[in-house]
């Protein structure tokens, strides 16, 4: 049984909900399960902290309270170490939280973490290559040209209005006039293809979903779903759950990629396989184990 009662705890300062006051309850909320902060790290005006910092300062184990994006910036530059990250709800979805822990809520999670009841788990992932070696998705991955959308996601955090009006011109174009993205090996789905197909990951393989429109309304609510990092109420089709999958553009043209909401573009076909995380993650959720291929 590990103890985890104390840690070192970064957050995301340049998020509009991670102000001091988010600092202070985070540390009531630590202390009141009995967890004590050795280090608070506030990202990006401080680098996340590496293995070797770690190790260094004899902690064997990090919480993290950000989105997905830097949760997985973090987790991901850790491979090989043999310390445990602890995934705490900082975002917008969360995606990575709720796989560990299910439908607790953070006091909760903290107390299993406490109380030694949460276990290290290597949870399965999304794999592609990529040349910046940025193709690992923990949350889950979206290909296609409706990821165009994201850039629209960005001018709002930044309340910037007119990059706002014109992303929003520039996706709806792109959902609607750019090529489609075709599931080539194994062949699945629509032989024209989708706009927008959805990777998530899962034990026993990754579930792979595809949506479609049928009229520029529907692209342009589908679009202001995917600002909200969730794009599943218009029309899709569940195409499978695989341990491997390649997918092409329809125009051999490079492929948008949100990878954990973060934009990357990759080539004209992108193949994706299941892998199993490469550091220990803390969960409380009894239904993740070893990935099953």
């Amino acid at each position: 049984m590990d103890d985890f009662r104390t840690l070192w705890l970064v957050i995301n300062s340049a998020s509009g909900g991670n102000d001091e006051d988010t600092a202070e309850r985070l540390r009531e909320c630590c202390a009141h399960s009995g967890i004590g902060i050795a280090r608070l790290i506030r990202f990006p005006q401080e680098d996340l902290p590496t293995a070797r910092a770690l190790e260094a300062a004899g902690m064997p184990r990090v919480a993290i309270f950000t989105g997905d994006g830097t949760v997985k910036a973090l987790v991901t530059s850790l491979y090989g170490w043999k310390g445990a990250v602890l995934v705490l709800p900082g975002g917008t979805k969360n995606l990575l939280f709720h796989r560990l822990h299910g439908d607790r809520d953070m006091a909760q999670v903290l107390d299993a973490v406490a109380a030694g009841t949460a276990r290290r788990r290597r949870p399965a992932i999304i794999r592609c290559a990529l040349s910046d070696g940025r193709g690992d998705g923990l949350g889950g991955v979206m290909a296609g040209p409706g990821t165009a959308w994201a850039d629209v996601r960005e001018a709002m955090r930044r309340a910037d209005i007119p990059a706002m009006a014109a992303g929003a011109a520039h996706a709806l174009e792109r959902s609607l006039a750019a090529p489609a993205i075709v599931c080539r090996d194994p062949p699945l789905g629509r032989e024209e293809g989708y706009p927008l197909i959805e990777l998530t990951p899962g034990e026993g393989g990754f579930a792979v979903d595809g949506y479609h429109s049928e009229t520029p309304g529907d692209f342009l609510s589908q679009g202001i779903a995917l600002l909200k990092r969730d794009f599943r109420d218009g029309p899709s089709d569940r195409l499978g759950r695989l341990a491997a999958l390649t997918v092409e553009s329809s125009a051999a043209e490079p492929i948008g990629l949100l990878i954990d909401g973060e934009p990357v573009e990759g080539g004209p076909s992108v193949q994706f396989e299941l892998a199993a995380c490469e550091v220990d993650l803390l969960g409380s959720e009894l239904t993740i184990g070893p990935i099953e291929v």
